[in-house]
C-alpha cells in the first residue's frame, strides 16, 4: 500500500492524502481512496495551479473519506467531480448537511471570482479563465455523498473498515481509523478540536494505530485559558462601544460564527454587554446556524444543560441575522456602535471585505481576529498590523485597533496535540506523519513529541512524498 501526501503537506490548506491499496480493484487496478479533498487557499496564481493538479486520474478514485466540511478539506470535491470522479463521498450526517451549503456557496464564489477576473483582463486581450468549478459540479458531487454515524464501522472499496470518531473541531468533524488489509491500521486526526470549547464535545481518543496522519496547525503554541474568553470579549466590545466604534469580526461561517454568537448570548444573558446591535452578516453563516440547530447529537453536556434555561443559544434580543445584500449595505451607513460578524474568516472573499473597507481607517473601530490566518491572506496582513492593506485592489490605511483572540480556536494547541497523540498505544504506533501545518510549527511539535517521550518516528512529508505502508 502506498500513502501519498498531496495537500496540506508543509502548509495548512488544501488537505488531500492519497491511499492506493495493493489489491486488484475495479478494472484490475488498485483501489484508490482520498482522505479529504480540500481547496488550496493562498496567492491566486499558486492556488490556481495547485487546485488543477491531482495525484491520479479523478475517474479512478473509488471513494473520498471526508473529515469535515471546511473548504480547505472539502472544497475541491466539485472540481474532482468536474474532472470525472463518480465514486462515493463518506462523511458524517452533519458534514453532509453542511457541505450541501458550503460547496454550493463555494461554487458561487468561484463563478463570481472568474467573472471579476475576466472583466479585469478583457481589455488586455488576455485569454479568459473558467471557474474552477460551477454550481452544476457542486450539485453533482452532493449526489455522491453517503452519510454515516459516529462510532460505527462501515466498509469502503478495497474491503477497508472505517470508523469515524468525534474530532471536536466543527459540527460533524471526525477523526478516522482505517483497518487495512493485513491487519494494519491507519489513523487520521482530521482537524482536532480544542478541549473545553463550548457547543461541541471534546475529541474522542484514538484507538491503537500503526501509522497516524496528524494535524499540526498550532505546534509551538499554547492557547490562552478558555475561561478568559468571555471576559476579554466583553471588554473589547464594551471599550469599542465607549469610543463610538464598531467591532468587526471576520469569522468562518461554520463553527467559529456559532461559537462567537453563543458566547455573546451568554454575555447578554449575564448583562455584560452594552445594548448595541449585533449582526451576523453572512447568508452562509445564517444557513449553517440552522444546520447546527438540527444536530443536537453533536452538542456537549454543557450546551444541552444550557438549553434547559435558554432554548435559543444562537439568538438574543439585540442580535440580527442578515441575509439580503441590501440590508448588509445599510449597515455601513449606521452611525451608532455595533458588532458585525461576517465571512470569510481569512478576509479573502465575502461581505467581510465591505465591512473592513468601511472600518479599518478609523481608530475608533476594532478588528477582532478569532481564527488562523494563512500566509498571503488579507487576514494575515491585518494580524501583522501592516501600515497599509489592499481591499478590492485599493490601498487602505490600517488605523483600526487589531485584537487577536486564540481562545476561539477550533484547533488543538501543542499541549492538546501532545496529549492526544501521547494517549495512543505507543507499543503499536510506528510513525506519525505531520500535516496541516507550516514547517516552523511542525519542527516545534516534533521537539515537543520528543520531550514527551514519544518513541514513534515523526515526519513532516512534503507535497508528493509517498511512503509504503
Amino acid at each position: 500500500m502506498t500513502l501519498t501526501f498531496w495537500g496540506a503537506a508543509q502548509t495548512v490548506t488544501g488537505s488531500l492524502h492519497f491511499l492506493e491499496l495493493d489489491d486488484a480493484g475495479p478494472g484490475g487496478r488498485p483501489t484508490r481512496l482520498f482522505l479529504d479533498c480540500g481547496l488550496f487557499q493562498g496567492r491566486r496564481s499558486e492556488s490556481r495551479a495547485r487546485n488543477q493538479d491531482w495525484p491520479c486520474e479523478p475517474s479512478t478514485v473509488d471513494a473520498v473519506l471526508l473529515s469535515h466540511a471546511h473548504i480547505d478539506h472539502a472544497g475541491l470535491l466539485p472540481k474532482l467531480y468536474r474532472d470525472g470522479f463518480r465514486g462515493t463521498v463518506y462523511a458524517t450526517h452533519a458534514t453532509v448537511d453542511l457541505c450541501g451549503l458550503m460547496l454550493r456557496d463555494s461554487a458561487y464564489i468561484q463563478e463570481k471570482d472568474a467573472e471579476f477576473f475576466n472583466r479585469k483582463i478583457r481589455d488586455k486581450g488576455e485569454p479568459e479563465v473558467e471557474p474552477l468549478y460551477d454550481m452544476a459540479d457542486a450539485e453533482g458531487v452532493m449526489g455522491l455523498f453517503h452519510g454515516v454515524p459516529y462510532d460505527r464501522t462501515f466498509q469502503v472499496p478495497g474491503g477497508v473498515d472505517v470508523v469515524y470518531r468525534d474530532a471536536g473541531h466543527i459540527l460533524g468533524s471526525a477523526s478516522m481509523t482505517l483497518d487495512l488489509p493485513g491487519g494494519k491500521r491507519l489513523g487520521f486526526t482530521g482537524d482536532l478540536g480544542n478541549p473545553g470549547r463550548p457547543i461541541l464535545r471534546d475529541p474522542t481518543p484514538m484507538p491503537p494505530v500503526d501509522w497516524l496522519i496528524c494535524e499540526s496547525t498550532y505546534g509551538g503554541k499554547t492557547h490562552e485559558p478558555a475561561d478568559l474568553t468571555k471576559d476579554r470579549l466583553a471588554a473589547i466590545v464594551t471599550e469599542t462601544a465607549a469610543r463610538g466604534g464598531r467591532v468587526v469580526i471576520p469569522a468562518f461561517a461554520v463553527g467559529r460564527t456559532q461559537e462567537i454568537v453563543h458566547t455573546l448570548d451568554q454575555l447578554w444573558n449575564a448583562d455584560r454587554l452594552p445594548a448595541i446591535p449585533v449582526f451576523v452578516d453572512s447568508p452562509l453563516a445564517v444557513n449553517a446556524t440552522a444546520v447546527f440547530q438540527t444536530h443536537p447529537e453533536c452538542y456537549d453536556a454543557d450546551l444541552l444543560a444550557y438549553l434547559m434555561t435558554d432554548p435559543s443559544p444562537f439568538g438574543f434580543e439585540r442580535l440580527e441575522y442578515v441575509r439580503e445584500a441590501k440590508r448588509s449595505k445599510e449597515l455601513n451607513g449606521l452611525r451608532v456602535p455595533f458588532v458585525v460578524i461576517s465571512a470569510s474568516g481569512m478576509c479573502e472573499a465575502g461581505r467581510i471585505l465591505h465591512h473592513l473597507r468601511n472600518t479599518i481607517e478609523d481608530d475608533k473601530n476594532t478588528v477582532l481576529i478569532v481564527g488562523y490566518q494563512a500566509e498571503h491572506t488579507l487576514g494575515r496582513r491585518i494580524v501583522e498590523r501592516r501600515d497599509e492593506v489592499k481591499i478590492f485592489g485599493r490601498p487602505h490605511k490600517l488605523r483600526a485597533r487589531v485584537e487577536v483572540m486564540n481562545t476561539f480556536s477550533a484547533h488543538a494547541d501543542e499541549p492538546g496535540l501532545v496529549d492526544f497523540v501521547g494517549a495512543i498505544d505507543r507499543d503499536r504506533l510506528k510513525t506519525v506523519f505531520l500535516v496541516h501545518g507550516d514547517p516552523d510549527r511542525q519542527a516545534l511539535l516534533i521537539d515537543a513529541f520528543a520531550e514527551a517521550g514519544l518513541t514513534a518516528d515523526v515526519e513532516a512529508p512534503a507535497r508528493g512524498d509517498a511512503v509504503t505502508l
